[in-house]
Formats: structure tokens, C-alpha cells, sequence
């Protein structure tokens, strides 16, 4: 079962990192001035996970292929790693979709 892991960044905002089962890391939030929204921010990634319109595939100058996760608004709620491939990006969308629906919430702030 994923998790998504709550914690206090150097500038003193919080983000989350959303890890699989395994414990990789598939997803990872912009900063947050508050606690409020980035648990707002958990909530956005459950809700939009399940829909894949909400993914944008994306390239980087490297050429490694990764993706974010946006809200409906358009605002980018995660961000991926690079992957090796398009096939490897495609199985990380689906684990983010498999795992955020029903993943705990563990606050390491």
C-alpha cells in the first residue's frame, strides 16, 4: 500500500512525497507555506489520481521522459522523476493511479 509522506522542507514549508508499496518514490508536491495546503494538496492528488486527462506526459531538455500530475484548474499538483523510457513513465502513472486513492497519510514534519 502507498503512502504519502509529509515533511518539512530547509525553508521551513512542508511537502509530501506520494511512495509505492516498495517504498519508491512516484510522485513528489510543489512547497507549502501551510500544513493546511499541503493536506489540501494530498486531498487534490487522491481526487485527480484516478483520471488520466490529469496526467501530462512530458519531456525533459535530456530527452528522459516524466510527468505531472495537475488539478483541475490546471495547476500542477506532482511531479515525477525522469524515467528511462515512455514505457517506464506509463508504469509510474500507474502506480501513482494504483496507490494514491487509498494511501496513508504519515505527517515526518
Amino acid at each position: 500500500m502507498g503512502k504519502f509522506e509529509i515533511k518539512t522542507t530547509d525553508s521551513g514549508k512542508t511537502m509530501f512525497n506520494l511512495k509505492a508499496g516498495n517504498g519508491q518514490v512516484i510522485l513528489t508536491s510543489q512547497s507549502y507555506a501551510s500544513m493546511d495546503g499541503c493536506k489540501n494538496g494530498i486531498e487534490s492528488v487522491k481526487k485527480n489520481a484516478q483520471n488520466d486527462a490529469q496526467f501530462e506526459r512530458k519531456t525533459a531538455k535530456d530527452g528522459s521522459p516524466f510527468f505531472t500530475l495537475n488539478a483541475t484548474n490546471g495547476q500542477v499538483i506532482g511531479k515525477s522523476e525522469m524515467y528511462s523510457s515512455n514505457d517506464a513513465m506509463e508504469n509510474g502513472i500507474a502506480s501513482v493511479k494504483k496507490n494514491a486513492p487509498d494511501a496513508e497519510v504519515e505527517d515526518n514534519s
